[in-house]
């Protein structure tokens, strides 16, 4: 289920987008699964279809969702490639750390700090 809140600061596509993203990422939309059209979402959301638009092309971006023309949207299989290429990346990491002698808890904080500075783009 999604829920706008149109109090929030955070503006509506966005509020959409990670909302999708979270549901994706944690399967409650399965790969494959055909995603509501852009209108018909908007309307039940009761937002611009250009908002929807928005969040569709954002996650689409990120590999989240594929359009195939007028068959619609889709959840998108490259999200399962992204995880086990993410299970991969922490597999090397855990090795590194074991081979330099780091603790895993220091290992976590890392981590932790690495993800709230954020990553910086590879290409």
């Amino acid at each position: 289920m999604i829920v706008i809140d149109s109090a929030s600061p955070v503006p509506p596509f966005e509020q959409l987008r990670a909302q999708l993203a979270a549901q994706i990422q944690d399967r409650t939309l399965a790969v494959g699964a055909r995603l509501p059209t852009i209108r018909r979402l908007a309307g039940d959301l009761g937002l611009a279809v250009n908002t929807v638009g928005r969040a569709y092309r954002e996650l689409e971006e990120a590999g989240l969702i594929e359009t195939r023309g007028a068959a619609g949207s889709f959840v998108s299989a490259a999200g399962e490639q992204g995880r086990e290429r993410a299970r991969r990346a922490a597999a090397e990491y855990a090795a590194v750390i074991a081979s330099v002698g780091i603790d895993a808890t220091e290992a976590v904080r890392i981590v932790q700090a690495a993800l709230t500075q954020g990553v910086p783009d590879p290409t």
